[in-house]
């Protein structure tokens, strides 16, 4: 049996997704993890095609090979995604964690999609016979299920530009300060023109088996001034603890509540 392919060119390595079942892998932290038995690897992380940052005018394109080390010594990483990548786990980890494997990976705790999310980031998949660009929402399915078919691989991940330089927050919660799986967490992007908030996101880690947006809420707070969300803070966080689903796990879903609705209550409050 073939233990792996490593193809050095993107399209060798979508003719071989098409014809063979193999597991991508690119940086490999959390699938040897999960050591996988009986199905060969195919080897994506030193095809230059995706190991590339670049800037095309609208978005941010962030190749799926591309780590998380070199997504923080970019200047065109959003700095809402540098922290974010920031606090996964080890430097160790973090030389070798991609971005695509963090989204491939389906984890409802993954940090860089959360803050994909914030973003309103695009998801490019490639396979042999075409190309497809699907919102991130679109993408996640739920916990350890995404859209991605078998003969597609993650090409590229598509941050817009609009989005990118825009204030924002991000606040994580782990078991430590350091090198801890997220528990909860918030991260949003803002703008205010004018006195009016002109665009508010808010993504979430821990509040559903998926990382979760709720555009009907942001479309409430949307055209409003900061003083007028303010105001009405405490009835904001109750359409989005009513919104979010709180379960238990290494920690009570009450735990899980409480530590979110701090967290949009300060949120709201750094909006200026």
């Amino acid at each position: 049996m073939v233990n792996g392919y490593k193809p050095t060119a993107l399209q060798e390595a979508l003719e071989i997704r098409a014809r063979e079942r193999v597991i991508p892998y690119a940086g490999g932290t959390d699938i040897m993890v999960k050591k996988p038995e009986g199905v060969p690897f195919l080897f994506i992380n030193d095809i230059d095609e995706i190991r590339q940052i670049r800037d095309d005018g609208d978005f941010i394109r962030v190749g799926a090979a591309v780590t998380f080390t070199e997504a923080l010594a970019s200047e065109l990483i959003p700095r809402i995604m540098k922290e974010a990548v920031s606090r996964i786990a080890a430097p160790a980890i973090r030389n070798a964690g991609t971005f695509g494997g963090n989204l491939g990976n389906g984890s409802d705790k993954a940090d860089s999609v959360m803050a994909g999310f914030a973003l309103d980031a695009r998801v490019r998949l490639l396979s042999a016979s075409g190309e497809r660009i699907l919102p991130l929402k679109d993408f996640c399915v739920r916990r350890g299920v995404t859209a991605i078919r078998d003969d597609e691989l993650i090409a590229e991940i598509l941050l817009p530009k609009a989005n990118c330089a825009l204030p924002y927050y991000y606040k994580k919660i782990g078991g430590r300060n350091a090198l801890a799986i997220s528990r909860a967490a918030i991260g949003g992007v803002y703008s205010v023109k004018d006195g009016v908030i002109d665009r508010f996101t808010a993504a979430f880690i821990g509040g559903g088996d998926v990382c979760r947006r709720f555009e009907d809420i942001e479309a409430a707070i949307i055209g409003k001034t900061a003083e007028e969300v303010k105001a009405n803070a405490e009835a904001y966080v109750k359409m989005y603890a009513d919104s979010l689903t709180f379960t238990r796990g290494r920690v009570s879903a009450e735990y899980r509540r409480t530590v979110i609705t701090n967290l949009l209550r300060d949120y709201i409050d750094t909006i200026e």
